[in-house]
């Protein structure tokens, strides 16, 4: 008697019975490739081959490296999507977003104990720390450059625009979370965003201290 042909399953989804163990695998293979290559030069590609899977596989069940890296480091949030969810305002009203939304992300308790632990990470030298500090500036700077690059601003200019506003943002919460320096790290999100939003603002539309327009 011929062998019945097995049913073929939908492409990147596991069998159900194998789904955990398919995912701790590929969560185990990240982990090494990260540490071995780093955030930028670590791919879906090579994480799956390393955990012997279909490369569709990490995609179902991680969405992104973003997903993969957030994952194994186990961030209570994305930093990524905050940053991105503050994006649907008029392009006046941007740096206000930005910066209500990242210090309000902070105020839950999750987000902080362990965003704290992260930040210190990413200003150490250690291996962690450079791999924390890739990824932060390819997911959230990268972010906010194509933002404005959206405007139609060269690359290199965006880039510099994009570094600006996270150092007013890192130093913000460096130094009201981890620091917690007074009196920043007692004002209300209102009274802080009020203070860094125009600050934030200038930085996106290349605007110089004192000047009222951006560099031609």
């Amino acid at each position: 008697m011929a062998e019945s042909a097995s049913v073929p399953r939908r492409r990147g989804r596991p069998h159900k019975a194998s789904s955990g163990d398919s995912r701790a695998a590929i969560a185990e293979a990240a982990s090494a490739e990260f540490a071995q290559k780093g955030y930028d030069s670590a791919s879906i590609r090579g994480i799956a081959r390393r955990a012997g899977v279909d490369a569709a596989l990490v995609h179902h069940y991680f969405d992104s490296k973003a997903g993969l890296f957030a994952e194994v480091v186990r961030l209570p949030v994305r930093p990524d999507r905050i940053v991105r969810s503050a994006f649907d305002v008029p392009e006046e009203r941007l740096g206000e977003s930005l910066v209500r939304t990242v210090l309000t992300a902070w105020e839950r308790t999750t987000v902080k104990s362990i965003g704290v632990s992260v930040l210190r990470s990413a200003v150490s030298d250690s291996a962690a720390g450079r791999l924390i500090r890739q990824y932060l500036l390819r997911e959230l700077k990268g972010a906010i450059r194509g933002r404005i690059e959206e405007r139609g601003i060269e690359p290199a200019e965006a880039d510099l625009r994009a570094t600006l506003v996270l150092t007013q943002m890192a130093g913000a919460l460096i130094i009201r979370h981890v620091l917690e320096l007074e009196p920043l790290a007692s004002l209300s999100v209102d009274e802080l965003t009020a203070r860094l939003a125009p600050a934030v603002q200038g930085h996106l539309d290349g605007v110089a201290a004192g000047t009222d327009a951006p560099p031609a």
